[in-house]
């Protein structure tokens, strides 16, 4: 399942898409990734491996670098222009774990064999390569996306204790505060990046995180089983 959520998110990334809405992505996904692994950091060395309220470190930069690219589209159809609209290409890499996997093995902050991120990044290439090749098949994933996401949450939700998502509660209301208020760093970040011609309030629109974030870390913790007893906990 989650190979097959890869494949799909693969399939957004347009080759076709050059110039200031392949800047624009590549900023976006950069600053999204930088902020989440200094998050990350920060809960690791002030709270360690538990982190607090139950947002441990991989948790918080799972949430982070992720981005609800539903919600993007829809602002920038809205504040932003046609350029910020083909960021999403770009943009729709953060969905998945991959990013956090890199994270976290660069950071030292859990123990990432390379055959795990190997084994993540194919799906996305086969995504990559047959939706540049077919556009059907693009649109075909475009639709697939909140189906296929919404079956893998509930294997995931499955094996979860009620207990767990009761106390995960607060920690979820905590976790979704920080990620909108980083919205307010996005926004001056990515417009400080930006041609003054460019400049709009679209690095807010990346300040969210996405209902894909919650498989990650199942994933993180495939890769990494010493990660395995905060899973249920991280996924509520």
């Amino acid at each position: 399942m989650m190979g097959f959520f890869l494949i799909v998110c693969g399939s957004t990334i347009n080759i076709k898409q050059v110039g200031m809405p392949l800047y624009k992505g590549v900023v976006l996904t950069g600053i999204k990734f930088v902020l989440g692994v200094l998050l990350g950091l920060a809960v690791g060395k002030i709270c360690g491996p538990t982190g607090f309220l139950g947002i441990t470190p991989f948790v918080m930069i799972a949430a982070i670098t992720n981005s609800n690219g539903s919600l993007y589209i829809s602002l920038s159809s809205q504040f932003g222009n046609a350029t910020d609209t083909g960021a999403i290409s770009i943009l729709s890499l953060n969905d998945g774990p991959f990013f956090t996997l890199v994270a976290l093995g660069a950071t030292g902050l859990a123990s990432i064999p390379f055959k795990s991120l190997v084994a993540t990044l194919i799906p996305i290439l086969i995504g990559f390569i047959w939706g540049n090749l077919d556009a059907g098949f693009r649109k075909s994933c475009a639709t697939a996306q909140p189906i296929v996401t919404f079956f893998m949450t509930i294997s995931i939700g499955a094996k979860t204790n009620v207990k767990t998502i009761l106390t995960a509660g607060a920690s979820g209301i905590v976790l979704g505060l920080i990620s909108a208020a980083t919205a307010v760093v996005f926004f001056f970040v990515f417009n400080l990046l930006l041609p003054k011609k460019e400049r709009n309030a679209m690095g807010a629109a990346v300040g969210t995180t996405a209902l894909n974030s919650a498989m990650t870390p199942a994933a993180v913790a495939e890769a990494d089983p010493s990660m395995a007893g905060y899973v249920d906990m991280a996924t509520a």
